[in-house]
């Protein structure tokens, strides 16, 4: 099956099954996030940060009704999945703020921003992008692959001298009104859920079905496949193999018992979610 015939044959919709989105969220983000409206009053601008591939299903529109009050800048992260320095961040929001009355903080000399976001967006990495660039110092916040790594609305983190800037971090928060499973799957695709809250094996067939919808075609080469391929456990075993990924199985045979090596699924599922979040599968926009 090659070419046009193969594309036809692709699934055209995702099967959710029976999943529940309640159990995907932790509830230590309400918490969260009563913590960043109680330091609003030191803060001058809010810097919202976004994985670029989920601009829509990413934003949690909580964010507008509680910290709406302050100047408001969007930004697009891993546009590229690497190089923010680009992101000319302190000329926008110094102008931002130099407009806005400052809500009684035009006493202080420094600025302090609250960065903000659904987990694992990147708003810690941006915090230390921003100190190289403007200070030429290292890591300031801790950075992680996985969602929850900030818990706390943290102390103040110098980024810049002229002007005198300060950033809060602030722990990812969602909504607690996700609109769809399609939305949840896209978020769980991105990094910003938990992997084991949802299922590796789930989220790679989300992706597996995406590539496809979208014609993203780069996996096929990179795992030797031929052609598209629409059925998870094919797509998968052909991975473990390629990447060494088995595991010895007991087997009873007419000859007795015998060891057979079978693919690990698990973690050929881990290497494919995990080349795909790092850019390896092509760029997509999931939204």
């Amino acid at each position: 099956m090659k070419g046009p015939a193969a594309r036809a044959a692709l699934r055209r919709s995702f099967d959710f099954g029976n999943r529940e989105l309640t159990k995907w969220f932790p509830g230590h983000m309400a918490k969260g996030l009563k913590k960043m409206q109680a330091s609003l009053k030191n803060v001058d601008c809010i810097i919202e940060v976004h994985d670029a591939r989920i601009p829509l299903s990413g934003r949690n529109p909580v964010f507008e009704e509680a910290l709406g009050v302050r100047p408001h800048l969007l930004v697009l992260n891993k546009l590229d999945l690497a190089d923010l320095t680009n992101k000319q961040i302190v000329p926008a929001v110094t102008e931002l703020i130099q407009k806005s009355d400052r809500f009684h903080r035009a006493e202080n000399l420094e600025y302090c921003l609250m960065v903000i976001g659904v987990p694992n967006v990147g708003k810690s990495s941006l915090i230390n992008a921003m100190r190289r660039m403007y200070l030429m110092k290292g890591k300031a916040s801790r950075v992680g692959g996985e969602p929850g790594v900030t818990r706390a609305v943290l102390t103040k983190i110098q980024v810049c001298e002229r002007p005198l800037i300060y950033l809060l971090d602030t722990p990812g928060v969602f909504s607690p009104r996700i609109g769809s499973l399609d939305v949840g799957m896209k978020l769980a695709l991105c990094g910003t859920i938990l992997d084991h809250l949802v299922g590796e094996e789930v989220i790679a067939d989300y992706l597996l079905f995406t590539l496809n919808k979208q014609q993203k075609f780069d996996y096929v080469e990179r795992y030797q496949l031929g052609e598209p391929c629409d059925d998870l456990p094919t797509v998968l075993k052909k991975i473990a193999i390629k990447l060494g990924k088995t595991q010895k199985v007991k087997a009873i045979t007419g000859v007795g018992n015998v060891n057979i090596l079978m693919p690990n699924y698990s973690a050929a599922a881990y290497d494919f979610i995990r080349t795909f979040r790092k850019g390896e599968l092509g760029k997509i926009m999931l939204d």
